[in-house]
């Protein structure tokens, strides 16, 4: 900063600008003044300016995930604000939105304020809350819908328990549309679930461990897509994971139906098959689904017809992880893997392009958030995310910034890296040349 606390003038250079919302890809600098994006193209550098040169890599609007858990209030030995704030900046997300099954439950115009305020202190992303559906996450009443959105959330779900009582889905969804925020529904009939702790097939026979059908997704999801076009609320689908379940949405699509919907890096790279190692941190919820299922997730990245990818960062501890596969606490940590992965296994075999990866990672997110931050036009604020594309890395759980470390790709060795991240201008990650 200067003398007096204004933002110094960054000018960042030789990048390959890629931003889908201005329809930009080329060669150019970029000037950050007082926290904005200032110009895009040929700049020349003064000796007041600090200058960062970029030759190589690919600066796009700042990544935005918007499926976090934060654990705090409540559960800070796993993860806390400050801690997942740090974990997604040196991921290469500039923004983050954290889910509300915190303890207490993020169902109150006073629990989002905590979470807002902590957010701020951090600096390190900006942080958004989500809002509970129903009070306590109970499914039984809704929660305080509009006294949370005046405080700040920026959508509401129940994520980590499902809607099941079909007329409180269909209130949220009115009261949604009233506040024009979505409705994040993670998708999983009980009934059907069956208690189940992995995918139920063939896989799970072998093994002998009790499945969670497919159908327990499906059923939801199929819900919710007549749901929303009965009250004309948007809903967003989490942690999409059957072809089945694609299906439905791409038909829904077609008629118009406000839906959207996501996919984790583990469901578009990961098969049920893995669970045969017993390793708990294959354990997800929904499960890791069928090979079939793995390349339908590929598909609909490609095709367009998944919106976003986002992590559904899930900290554990190790007690909660090192026990028997049907006992251990289901989900991994995903901030810090997120771009290695989609770069090496969706971009660089040419699956998607770099334009479709911001747009699944930044654009689109922030359209169904309505954030104002997926863009790096000129005025804009100056969330900014560099990559490397040939920065090699092997994933250490040990040097996570995040406090868990439950992650299956330890040890993985990767491509493609965020080593830049800008939040309102400031640097709040950047990675040492060589690491």
């Amino acid at each position: 900063k200067e003398p007096g606390g204004s933002l110094v003038s960054l000018l960042l250079k030789n990048a390959l600008v890629v931003d889908p919302s201005q329809d930009l890809e080329e060669k150019a600098a970029i000037l950050v003044e007082a926290g904005r994006v200032a110009r895009i193209g040929r700049i020349a550098a003064r000796k007041s300016w600090d200058v960062i040169d970029l030759p190589g890599c690919i600066a796009c609007p700042g990544l935005i995930d918007m499926h976090v858990h934060l654990r705090e209030p409540g559960r800070e030995d796993k993860e806390t604000v400050s801690s997942g704030a740090r974990a997604a900046a040196a991921g290469g997300f500039s923004s983050l939105m954290c889910m509300p099954n915190t303890d207490p439950v993020n169902d109150n115009e006073a629990v989002t304020r905590f979470v807002i305020d902590r957010g701020r202190r951090t600096r390190a992303a900006n942080v958004h809350p989500a809002g509970a559906v129903t009070k306590g996450q109970l499914g039984k009443d809704l929660a305080e819908i509009g006294e949370m959105v005046k405080a700040g959330v920026v959508a509401i779900s129940d994520d980590g328990h499902p809607v099941e009582n079909d007329q409180i889905m269909r209130r949220a969804l009115e009261y949604s549309k009233i506040f024009d925020i979505p409705v994040v529904d993670h998708c999983e009939n009980r009934e059907l679930a069956a208690g189940g702790c992995m995918n139920e097939g063939a896989t799970s026979t072998r093994l002998g461990l009790p499945g969670m059908s497919r159908l327990a997704e499906e059923m939801d999801v199929v819900r919710d897509l007549i749901l929303s076009r009965e009250t004309g609320g948007r809903v967003h689908i989490a942690h999409l994971s059957t072809r089945e379940s694609l299906h439905w949405i791409r038909e829904a699509k077609k008629q118009g139906i406000a839906v959207t919907c996501e996919v984790t890096p583990h469901h578009f790279l990961i098969s049920d098959e893995k669970v045969a190692t017993y390793d708990t941190n294959y354990k997800m919820h929904p499960p890791l689904r069928e090979q079939a299922d793995v390349e339908a997730m590929r598909e609909g990245l490609a095709d367009g017809s998944i919106d976003c990818i986002a992590t559904d960062h899930a900290p554990h501890t190790t007690l909660e992880k090192d026990t028997t596969f049907e006992d251990a606490a289901p989900g991994i940590v995903g901030l810090e893997t997120a771009v290695p992965l989609v770069w090496t296994f969706l971009v660089r075999p040419g699956l998607i392009g770099v334009r479709r990866m911001v747009e699944l990672m930044s654009v689109n997110p922030d359209r169904i958030l309505r954030l104002g931050r997926g863009t790096l036009k000129p005025g804009s604020v100056a969330d900014v995310t560099v990559i490397d594309p040939d920065r090699a890395w092997t994933v250490d759980v040990q040097r996570f910034k995040s406090k868990s470390r439950n992650s299956p790709f330890d040890g993985w060795e990767l491509r493609g890296r965020a080593v830049l991240t800008l939040v309102g201008g400031r640097v709040v990650h950047r990675l040492p040349a060589g690491r």
